[in-house]
């Protein structure tokens, strides 16, 4: 009987992926007569046929689409094991952030900076997304955590909260009340794609008041969705302090909601099954204290390389006991 090699799990991989064999072949770094072998090895392991083969490339049969997230999972799992066993404590290599946009914007720069700083040796990146992207891109292990909207209810992941955000609707000057705007009827929404927790509680504050379908307008950023509020094409729901930094700081009026509307939390989450590396770590310790109240670079405070080191060390002292 045929064994199933972890290896061919990784070719069988690239070719659902990529959805061609030449395609996985050039990514692989080998001919394309290797991966279609190590394909029928791998068939011919689990008894079952994995691709249809077809003229323009190859799609995933039944059998196929149940293997790939196991196959997934053990090339993540591989990944993990070789990150590990480098992992000597220094803060070093790739480490990818994803975040809110509105996060990003408002919170994230002068971290950032200081990280940079005192972590040369990491390659930072930030994945911007809408809370249920980047909730599924931790899931899946191609972002290391992110910052979204909690409360994050889910098994597999594990949250840490970071800051509270005051929510509030913003609307075009013209606009004198929210009630009287409510009542007129014909409300659009400037909003990000469906997945922004900022859009779905902006439907759901509406439906509390009586208006549970209102027309949409999606736009692809925060600038733009300010600008056409300004200009009066619809409202919006996000931070208010997201227009202290905004050219339309005078132009959008502001609306405040209760607080059980209004408040809402960032948590920061990651997978609860995978060990954090000496990068995350640090970087996840210099994120609460800047996110820690009185502490907030928003509010001006930079957290300078010195003390940033200082708390590294402490992190990876913490590591090695």
């Amino acid at each position: 009987m045929a064994i199933m090699e972890s290896g061919d799990l990784r070719f069988f991989e690239a070719v659902a992926r990529h959805g061609a064999m030449t395609r996985a072949a050039e990514e692989l770094h080998t001919v394309q007569s290797n991966v279609t072998a190590r394909i029928r090895a791998l068939e011919q392991a689990v008894g079952a046929s994995l691709f249809e083969r077809h003229s323009v490339g190859v799609t995933l049969t039944d059998a196929g689409r149940r293997l790939l997230p196991y196959a997934q999972r053990v090339s993540r799992l591989l990944e993990e094991a070789k990150r590990a066993v480098q992992d000597d404590g220094t803060p070093r290599g790739r480490l990818i952030i994803g975040s809110l946009e509105t996060t990003a914007a408002m919170r994230l720069a002068p971290l950032l900076t200081g990280y940079a700083k005192a972590y040369p040796q990491v390659e930072l990146a930030i994945h911007p997304g809408t809370t249920c992207e980047l909730i599924a891109a931790v899931k899946q292990g191609s972002v290391d955590g992110a910052f979204v909207c909690g409360p994050v209810l889910d098994p597999e992941l594990d949250q840490r909260p970071m800051f509270q955000e005051e929510l509030s609707v913003l609307a075009s000057m013209a606009v004198h009340s929210l009630d009287h705007l409510i009542g007129a009827g014909n409300i659009r929404l400037a909003v990000l794609r469906a997945g922004c927790s900022y859009r779905q509680r902006l439907e759901e504050l509406l439906a509390r008041r009586g208006i549970p379908a209102p027309r949409l307008m999606e736009f692809g950023t925060l600038e733009t969705i300010l600008a056409c509020v300004a200009a009066g094409l619809g409202i919006t729901l996000l931070p208010r302090r997201i227009l202290s930094s905004s050219q339309f700081s005078d132009s959008v009026a502001v609306f405040g909601l209760p607080p059980s509307e209004a408040q809402v939390e960032t948590v920061f989450v990651s997978r609860r099954d995978a060990t954090p590396s000496s990068a995350l770590t640090a970087f996840l310790a210099l994120a609460e204290q800047a996110f820690r109240p009185g502490m907030e670079a928003s509010e001006g405070t930079v957290l300078n390389g010195s003390l940033l080191r200082q708390v590294g060390k402490t992190v990876l002292a913490h590591q090695n006991i």
